[in-house]
């Protein structure tokens, strides 16, 4: 298999300018000096050690109070964001009210604590929400300059749905600019930094989000992924992340907006510490759709049928997967195996190779009525004119730039797109999407690299800036996939795999995430290295 001539082209001008714009970067960019040094502080309560499910139930039990775990969440933002610019704005005061409240209405309850957990099953239970994502009175400016001062009016569905059953936002949390990045950086906000090394990246665009729940300043959150934006920053913080069927999970009231079209490969998901909130948390947020899922239904793992594919066979445009990766890998499949009694088969699908280019040819298709995607140097300027990229390039040298480098590259990128779809890229994504749904059926789990290393030092994904193809790939396909933590590197950052189920097979990859937690870990305290 062969990319077309002007194929060929566009792949040579999207290396360019990458090439180029890692030149400028090292010529312009502000140095950052001494992160290296520091870490976020280890966690010292114990409160902030324990799943949202088993919080829900001690402060039902009137175990705990809801404002003691309130509290404790505060105190752990107060003390790790001068750390990691993770949350960017806060509703503590009227968290702690809120709280005041669940504790009145728990000693008011005469119905019984089975009661309350049927009806009200996270409340009392702070969460944190990543900043695209309405959240009434709370900004909603998605890391762009011209929408300061934008204030959500409304929650979104996701949001609504969690508050419904009890849960207490304590703030919203920084995004890449536009959510069009896999490293969260705005001119807003800021950079946001990694809790296990602050000179790495979160990951983005969910990448606050990450951060402040890698750090333990939060135990459960809400997430955004049309290209890897929950599954990315849930690996680069070691956390647990689900990307949901798409469809199932409202993504309205989110910004920035999205076409018919893109709708079909974008999800919101849950994103937590401890896997078992993982199932709970989408059951909330799936609404009038979680019947469409077998949420209550058992897994018995042993009667599932494992597959891993170990690498995208070798694309140009990614890097290859690290050893370390490999061989965490490698292990997994052997505990799997020897646990289990099961058989871990290893497949590979050429069209991986084009996993970028299927990914951004698909992301740009018009929807039914024909109509296109907004172009990005539009929706970088509103609510003004659109900018010109060229000119948006030379005022970042100068330092008089309202945008990121990430954001002026991709409307750089934009300029070399291919009006008409490919052919050829269309052909080998039905190939793949036909193989996929084939193998993995109702009953087979796939295991993929969600990232080529462990988090990049911060920029880096700028010269590296097509990684993100192994998650993109699965947006593409419209798969459930749920990121899973295992371990940590000789550098102390976090491992881990995606873990891939079929349509509406959400169940299975959220089980497959149990037993992993158990066998590998899960989350680690950034702090006790």
């Amino acid at each position: 298999m062969a990319l077309s001539p002007l194929e060929k082209i566009q792949v040579w001008l999207f290396k360019a300018i990458a090439g180029l714009l890692f030149v400028i970067f090292r010529l312009f960019s502000p140095r950052r000096i001494g992160l290296s040094e520091k870490r976020v502080p280890p966690v010292n309560n114990p409160l902030l050690l324990i799943s949202a499910t088993q919080l829900a139930r001690k402060i039902r039990r009137k175990e705990v109070s809801s404002v003691e775990v309130v509290q404790a969440y505060i105190d752990r933002i107060q003390q790790v964001n001068p750390f990691l610019n993770a949350v960017v704005k806060d509703r503590f005061a009227a968290a702690l009210q809120e709280a005041a409240h669940v504790d009145k209405l728990i000693e008011e309850e005469t119905g019984g604590e089975e009661v309350l957990e049927d009806r009200l099953p996270l409340l009392g239970v702070p969460m944190s929400v990543k900043g695209s994502i309405a959240l009434q009175g709370m900004p909603f400016t998605t890391g762009v300059v011209l929408r300061q001062g934008i204030v959500a009016t409304v929650d979104s569905p996701s949001v609504a749905l969690l508050k419904r059953v009890g849960a207490i936002p304590l703030g919203v949390t920084n995004t890449s600019e536009i959510c069009m990045w896999f490293e969260c950086h705005n001119h807003l906000y800021g950079i946001t930094n990694n809790p296990y090394n602050l000179e790495r990246t979160p990951g983005g665009s969910s990448g606050g989000e990450g951060s402040i729940l890698g750090a333990a300043g939060a135990v459960i959150g809400i997430g955004s992924d049309i290209g890897g934006s929950i599954r990315m920053p849930s690996y680069f913080n070691g956390i647990f992340g689900h990307r949901t069927t798409p469809g199932i999970v409202s993504c309205e009231n989110q910004y920035p907006p999205f076409t018919a079209t893109q709708e079909d490969y974008l999800s919101t998901g849950p994103m937590c510490r401890y896997a078992e909130d993982l199932l709970p948390m989408l059951k909330i947020m799936a609404g009038p759709n979680a019947h469409m899922l077998s949420l209550n239904t058992k897994v018995d793992l042993k009667k599932l049928r494992f597959f891993i594919v170990p690498h995208d066979g070798g694309s140009p445009l990614t890097q290859p997967v690290s050893k370390e990766i490999l061989n965490i890998h490698r292990k997994m499949v052997e505990r799997l195996e020897a646990d289990l009694g099961v058989q871990v088969q290893e497949v590979r699908f050429p069209e991986l190779h084009y996993g970028y280019q299927i990914w951004e040819t698909y992301m740009h298709l018009p929807d039914k009525e024909g109509r296109a995607p907004v172009p990005f140097s539009v929706v970088m300027g509103e609510p003004g004119p659109p900018v010109w990229p060229l000119w948006e390039l030379l005022k970042w040298m100068m330092g008089k730039s309202d945008h990121t480098m990430a954001a002026i590259s991709a409307a750089l990128a934009e300029m070399t797109q291919v009006t008409k779809p490919s052919t050829f890229l269309i052909q080998q994504k039905e190939k793949l999407q036909k193989k996929v749904d084939e193998l993995l059926g109702t009953d087979g789990v796939l295991f993929y690299p969600p990232f080529p290393s462990v988090a990049p030092k911060h920029h880096h994904p700028l010269f590296r800036p097509f990684n993100f193809a192994y998650t993109a790939i699965i947006n593409t396909l419209r798969l459930p996939a749920t990121q899973c933590p295992l371990g940590l590197s000789e550098e102390g950052l976090p491992l881990g795999v995606q873990v891939v189920a079929g349509k509406l097979q959400d169940h299975l990859s959220l089980a497959v995430a149990l037993y992993l937690e158990k066998t590998f870990g899960g989350w680690r305290d950034p702090g006790a290295k």
